[in-house]
């Protein structure tokens, strides 16, 4: 189980999106889920997504800026229904 950045329920793993940030601070979207390095987690429903990016929730989790580039993939990808 694992908790959303957009609604905070706790979700099995699979019905998640993976966003990943590895040693070398790059950070990226893990459709396998099996990616190394430090994980946060989003439902696959643009709500949760529009909260997370809303609240700079991936930025907190990594302690890190997130390129608007990985937003908007994730955005398209979301709307496509491709996650």
């Amino acid at each position: 189980m694992r908790m959303c950045l957009g609604c905070q329920e706790m979700k099995p793993k699979k019905e998640l999106i993976r966003v990943v940030k590895n040693k070398e601070n790059e950070i990226s979207i893990d459709f396998t889920g099996k990616k190394p390095g430090r994980g946060a987690y989003i439902c696959r429903s643009l709500s949760c997504f529009e909260k997370a990016r809303k609240g700079k929730r991936l930025e907190r989790a990594f302690e890190a800026s997130i390129n608007e580039e990985i937003y908007e993939l994730l955005r398209k990808d979301l709307e496509d229904g491709n996650v």
